[in-house]
Parts: C-alpha cells; sequence; structure tokens
C-alpha cells in the first residue's frame, strides 16, 4: 500500500484506545470511576499513558471509546489533551448512545469497536492502532507501525519476552524466523499447550532476548495494527466480542500476521496488587515506568498548583507531587499525590496518597481533606478526597488480605481508604 504523496505514514493511521472497562478486580478504586481514570503515578490517570504514547509517536488522530463512568474520563481527557484539527490532530471519544434500534452497550474488546464501526469506516485511514486504556509503558509506536508497513502484514500484534509465572495470564505467540506467526493461544492452562510455546534457546539467542527466569515465552500486549479494510471485514465476519479470545484467532487463519518484539517496561493493572506494585516502582524508578523520560513523556493535567511544602519532614524514595502540605515525620517509600495535606508527627510508609480534587469542600470551606497528626499509615492507598482523623493506625495489624467495611477495605492485604471517606480519631485497622 503506498504512502500518499506528502503524507507520513503515521499520518494514515488512526489509534484507538479501549478505555470502556469496568475494573471490577480494581474495585474499591474503581467504586466511582472506571479503571483508565483511576489516579497514577500522583499526578496522571492511566488514560494519559496510552494517549502519550500515542502522541509521542507522531499519531494524532485518536478514538477513546468509554463506557462505565464515560464523564469523569472524557472530561479529564478533553481538559488534559487539546487536539486541533485545523493543526492536524483529531481526539474523539466514544460512547453508548441511544440509537433508532435502541439503547447500545459495548459488550467487551471488539463489539466496542463493531458499534463504532459506522464512524471508523467513514475515517480517512489506511490502519488502526488498537490499544489498552489501562495499560503501562513507554513505547515507540511509530516504530510498531513501521515494522507492519514493511511486511505488508495485515495484522500485527506487539508482542514481549514474559517468564513461565506470567504465559498463562496472556496470550502465546509462536512466530517463525520472519516474525510470521504461525500459532496463537489465549491464556493457555494445560501444561502441554504452555510448553508448546516455550521459546527455544537458539531463538532466544538470535533475537537477544531478554527474560526473567527461563522458560520463556512470547506473550500478546494486547497492542495490534490493522489495516482498515482488514478490521472492518473482520468485525463483520466474526460477531464475537472479545480481541484476544475470538478476533485475533480467527484473523490468523485469514491473512498474513507478524509480531513485533518489545522488550521494555509493560504492565496490564489488573488487580490491586499490580496497581500498588507499579505505582511504589516509581519513587525508585527502578523496573518500572519512566516519566523522566522528556523523549517520551507522559502528559498529566496542569493543576497550576505552586511547589510541594515540607516542614521538618524526613523523606526517603518517594514523590511529592504539587500542591501537598507536609507537616509528617516521615513520609518513606510512598507517593504524595496533588493538594496532600498532612499533619505533624504522622509517618507514611509504602502507601500511596492519591491527592485531592480540592483542599475542602466546595460547600464547607471548614470541611477539610487531610490526614491529621500522629497517625501512621503503611501499605495503604489512600483515595483522593478523604479525611483521617488524629492518631489514626492504618497497618493492617491481623495482616488480612480481604476485609469489606465503610468506607474501608483490604485487598491482597493492602488498606484502601475510598473517596470521600472520614475516618475519626483514634480509628485502627
Amino acid at each position: 500500500m503506498p504512502i500518499k504523496k506528502g503524507l507520513n505514514l503515521t499520518d494514515r493511521v488512526a489509534c484507538i484506545i479501549l478505555a470502556g472497562g469496568q475494573g471490577t478486580r480494581l474495585f474499591p478504586l474503581t467504586q466511582h470511576r472506571c479503571k483508565p481514570a483511576v489516579n497514577f503515578g500522583g499526578r496522571c490517570r492511566l488514560i494519559d499513558v496510552p494517549i502519550s504514547n500515542s502522541l509521542n509517536s507522531n499519531m494524532h488522530h485518536i478514538f477513546v471509546m468509554s463506557q462505565y463512568f464515560s464523564s469523569n474520563l472524557n472530561t479529564h481527557i478533553q481538559e488534559t489533551f487539546t487536539l486541533d484539527q485545523f493543526q492536524g490532530g483529531s481526539l474523539h471519544l466514544l460512547t453508548p448512545e441511544e440509537r433508532p434500534e435502541g439503547k447500545i452497550w459495548y459488550e467487551g474488546t471488539a463489539d466496542a469497536v463493531r458499534k463504532n464501526i459506522d464512524t471508523l469506516s467513514k475515517s480517512p485511514f489506511d490502519y488502526f492502532l488498537i490499544l489498552s486504556g489501562d495499560q503501562l509503558y513507554n513505547m515507540d509506536l511509530e516504530a510498531m507501525v513501521q515494522f507492519a508497513y514493511d511486511k505488508d502484514a495485515d495484522l500485527t500484534i506487539a508482542s514481549l519476552p514474559v517468564d513461565k509465572s506470567a504465559a498463562p495470564r496472556l496470550g502465546l505467540l509462536n512466530i517463525d524466523n520472519e516474525s510470521n506467526i504461525i500459532d496463537f493461544h489465549e491464556k493457555p492452562k494445560e501444561e502441554k499447550i504452555l510448553n508448546s510455546f516455550q521459546l527455544t534457546d537458539n531463538f532466544v539467542e538470535n533475537h537477544d532476548i531478554h527474560c526473567g527466569t527461563p522458560p520463556c515465552f512470547l506473550a500478546s500486549m494486547g497492542i495490534y495494527v490493522f489495516k482498515k479494510d482488514v478490521l472492518i471485514s473482520l468485525l463483520q465476519e466474526d460477531p464475537r466480542e472479545d480481541f484476544g479470545k475470538h478476533l485475533i484467532p480467527t484473523q490468523l487463519k485469514k491473512g498474513k500476521a507478524c509480531a513485533f518484539l518489545y522488550q521494555g517496561y509493560w504492565e496490564d493493572i489488573g488487580t490491586i496488587s499490580s496497581y500498588y506494585e507499579a505505582n511504589l516502582a516509581l519513587t525508585t524508578n527502578s523496573l518500572g515506568l519512566n516519566l523522566y523520560n522528556e523523549v517520551l513523556p507522559i502528559y498529566a493535567h496542569n493543576h497550576y498548583l505552586p511547589g510541594a511544602r515540607l516542614t521538618e519532614t524526613r523523606v526517603m524514595d518517594s514523590i511529592i507531587c504539587d500542591g501537598a502540605v507536609i507537616e509528617a515525620e516521615e513520609v518513606t517509600h510512598s507517593i504524595i499525590g496533588v493538594r496532600t495535606v498532612v499533619g505533624k508527627n504522622t509517618i507514611v510508609r509504602s502507601s500511596i496518597l492519591l491527592g485531592n480534587t480540592s483542599y475542602a469542600k466546595e460547600d464547607d470551606a471548614s470541611f477539610t481533606y487531610d490526614i491529621g497528626e500522629d497517625c501512621y499509615i503503611e501499605k495503604a492507598i489512600i483515595d483522593q478526597d478523604v479525611k483521617i482523623g488524629n492518631n489514626v493506625r492504618l497497618t493492617n495489624e491481623k495482616k488480612l488480605d480481604t476485609y469489606d467495611g465503610d468506607g474501608i477495605f483490604i485487598r491482597d492485604g493492602i488498606i484502601i481508604v475510598t473517596s470521600k471517606t472520614a475516618l475519626p480519631d483514634n480509628f485502627a485497622l
């Protein structure tokens, strides 16, 4: 497919970001928001990552498909990413809507794209790059699109090496020496099937593959490049709802499919523990998302806040964000989000404080969102707009794995205090 005169390859690509996930495994952080809208790293939201990677890769035509709590997500996107179509960019927010045939609802990743097929089929693009709204990575997507173009592939799947512990949770690929996909299996559980996807020592050496603990496998990242006509034909032919489970295996039997090898950081935020670990990895910038990459930056909403103010606080391996006012005794291995206020003599360890949307209630300035004095908080996630009294201890003293309370939960041994919760003085869990 030749590139039209005067256009770059990326001008002929539209990114489709699937941001409709309910995120049940990330409950209670998804109690009042969809998963892509969950805060990350103190200043960002998960959706900022795929949009930023698209823009960094010179792809400025983006469709975001959202469903659960879509208004909050869409407002954030509109306020953070202002693409001007007259300057060569466009950003379309697509949500379920009332149509003559009734109210539509997305039943899965492929179904979301299918139910917007009229909009997509009329768009002037040759390729669609499909991304997830809740994955973390710093990736040159332009290189992947160029790879797909050079291979003249109908479908290209981004893939990365994983060890055996991660392999059963992902779609696995077998490829030949030309990067053509010759076999695929979504989340194999049987040992015999799993072993059939193990990479040979010769393959690992020839492709200079870096894998944590052998044996190694090649896994799909859930990032796809489709030729436009191929995607539209596939959606019409296969009526099922999911890309990884249904449509990808169908397409592999139809046309040329290749695997693009990526060996950088990638994390699929699926659980509270994965969310917690991915955040705290930022505090040392070790084996985590690189937020300090000026070539591939992750853009975030500009809060127009002053710098953080700290008073006699010992800080180690932590991130303190804009507008924070910290009088705590200690903050260690933690993320302190925007507008976080922490009182005197409080200790915060191995915790994520998502910050606040404002310092106080809009209708009652005397009610402030803050963490009181003499508190001890360890291995916890404090959601936005929370008030914690004095002498509160959040340490999971009983070492519970799961707990459900009034505005306070434990998942994977991590305490979560949900948005708008007020914990009284001397509360302990």
